[in-house]
């Protein structure tokens, strides 16, 4: 059975992550693209045959299509998931997953009443290190865990968006939130994951200093509690300009994990009694030159289609991750810790 698929926005996470991910996946046909901006729309289009629209309602009207990947900016993410899975598509969204807790609960609502998938584009779970990290910790290797730190920056989306400096990711009418939306829900979402632990406190600090003519943060760093009583800190940044960061320290009672944080060994396992392993696993997916590394969110997605399973990061596990990116804003505009709801 083959799927057939359209993907909404043609900008670049479509055009680096989406399109070609679908294209190398037999199981799928690249139908219909879509964006506004037509020679975007025309160019996907042509690369991958498949038929151009400028509007994303005709599309879902006139299309015989089974899913579709939502590639637009923040404030769009939820309109158009909802419209998709009212028009009976399923629905892979680009994170973070909507701009307010209503918008991600009306998404969850029309999947459910829809009988669809919404899935949101975590891709953060599916790398090696962070899936060992993850067996590591629910076994006990690495004891109780204690605290950590997580870090994702770079330059700026202007060297990797489709528009540059004029890129939506600087307008907060867009945008909605700046690093802490475009990178640090990623991370919030990849804490959770390791830890399998809910956060419930945040406080937060949130700086535009690196950019100009931009009403979003370029800089923010969280401190997260968890249910278990694991603190730690997770820093968002488009200012890091040497070289990208990706890394998470996760410090146990019987040693401490660093994933990412190493050139050549992906996790790096320091333990108590002096003993360290190093794991040589595949490489983490990079918006820098070469990383042509597949993210597995496109097979995942189009498995859970074809065999009716629940995705990993289904609409409440995206959810949650929000909720700490919410909670983090209240931190802020309040300068008090905010208390994430159970």
């Amino acid at each position: 059975m083959s799927l057939k698929i359209a993907v909404i926005g043609c900008g670049s996470i479509a055009k680096h992550r989406h399109l070609p991910e679908y294209a190398a996946n037999d199981q799928v046909k690249i139908t219909a693209v879509c964006d506004i901006v037509q020679e975007r729309a025309e160019a996907a289009a042509e690369k991958y045959q498949a038929k151009a629209y400028t509007d994303y309602k005709t599309l879902l009207q006139e299309e015989n299509i089974d899913a579709v990947s939502v590639c637009l900016p923040n404030y769009l993410h939820a309109p158009v998931s909802v419209d998709a899975l009212n028009a009976g598509k399923h629905v892979l969204c680009e994170k973070p997953m909507a701009t307010s807790t209503e918008e991600a609960d009306q998404m969850i609502e029309a999947a459910e009443q829809n009988g669809k998938k919404l899935m949101i584009g975590h891709n953060q779970r599916f790398v090696s290190s962070h899936q060992k990290a993850r067996e590591l910790i629910a076994s006990g290797t690495i004891g109780k865990v204690y605290s950590f730190r997580t870090a994702f920056g770079h330059g700026g989306p202007e060297g990797w968006s489709a528009d540059g400096k004029e890129s939506w990711f600087f307008k907060k009418g867009e945008a909605f939130i700046g690093a802490m939306g475009d990178l640090g829900v990623h991370k919030a979402d990849l804490i959770r994951y390791l830890l399998q632990d809910e956060f419930v406190e945040v406080g937060a600090f949130v700086e535009t200093s690196a950019k100009q003519n931009t009403d979003v943060d370029d800089n923010a760093t969280l401190i997260l509690k968890s249910e278990k009583g694991t603190i730690g800190t997770l820093a968002a940044s488009w200012a890091y300009t040497a070289k990208e960061d990706n890394s998470t320290v996760i410090y146990g009672e019987k040693a401490t994990l660093r994933l990412e944080d190493d050139p050549t060994y992906s996790l790096v396992a320091q333990y108590a009694n002096g003993e360290t392993v190093k794991y040589e696993l595949g490489a983490i997916q990079s918006n820098e030159e070469g990383g042509q590394t597949t993210t597995h969110v496109i097979d995942h997605f189009i498995d859970s289609i074809l065999n009716d399973t629940a995705p990993l990061i289904d609409g409440m596990e995206g959810k949650k991750s929000l909720a700490i990116i919410l909670g983090a804003l209240e931190s802020v505009e309040t300068k008090r810790i905010y208390l994430l709801e159970k």
